[in-house]
């Protein structure tokens, strides 16, 4: 009797290949807010053929993360206020479900593991200097975190209004400023502040501290200070 052989997953698309690859290039800053670049630009630094960057464009119009100035070329989306507003405030509405849900979902074992990678990033980065491949963990890290609570709703729809807009949030501080050495201890305390409320099972809790975090972030890109670490309700 002959066997039949296992289904493979169908490889991406060109287009959905060169949307990862620019998604990869605004993560490694490679891609900076406001930038004009051409197609041909675009497709040697997606390393895509010019058919699947055509294709890729009017996506990322839609997006908001490109537009297509006259006598220009294509210019990456530019970080006004607006748009820093709108952002972190489309983030809050976002993962304040997400982070309730998570809250009463995700195992015991499955938050130690969350507790101890930052736990992990803290210790390496008082024992030593924080260079960039510490930042770059750290990075991981805290993002990781918020993917995978919104992840864990399991709506392709909601998972993929949240990647876009993370999107906008990367290009948000690339413009203002990446995690630094200064920002990452604090960074990583707030995360651990808020881990705590999701090993309480705490919803409210939880939904509160998710909130100062992301307000934290927002004000620092505008330049303002850090709101103080509240340590009680």
């Amino acid at each position: 009797m002959a066997t039949v052989a296992p289904l493979r997953p169908a490889a991406p698309s060109l287009r959905a290949q060169a949307y990862a690859n620019f998604q990869q290039q605004i993560l490694q800053a490679n891609i900076r807010p406001g930038q004009f670049i051409s197609q041909r630009e675009l497709m040697q630094l997606l390393d895509m053929p010019l058919g699947a960057v055509r294709e890729l464009i009017p996506r990322l119009e839609a997006e908001g993360l490109l537009r297509t100035v006259p006598q220009r070329g294509l210019q990456i989306a530019h970080v006004d206020l607006k748009l820093i507003n709108n952002a972190f405030q489309l983030r809050l509405v976002l993962e304040r479900e997400a982070a309730a849900r998570f809250c009463t979902s995700v195992s015991d074992a499955d938050l130690a593991a969350i507790d101890d990678a930052h736990r992990r990033i803290v210790e390496r980065a008082r024992s030593g200097r924080i260079d960039d491949r510490l930042l770059e963990d750290a990075t991981t890290v805290d993002w990781g975190l918020h993917d995978l609570m919104v992840d864990a709703l399991g709506n392709e729809l909601i998972s993929e209004a949240y990647r876009i807009n993370s999107l906008r949030v990367r290009l948000i501080k690339l413009e203002s400023s990446m995690l630094s050495p200064d920002a990452l201890l604090p960074a990583m305390e707030e995360h651990l502040w808020f881990i705590e409320a999701l090993r309480q099972r705490d919803t409210a809790e939880v939904a509160r501290r998710l909130g100062h975090h992301i307000e934290s972030a927002h004000r620092r890109v505008l330049g303002l200070p850090r709101p103080p670490l509240p340590r009680s309700a």
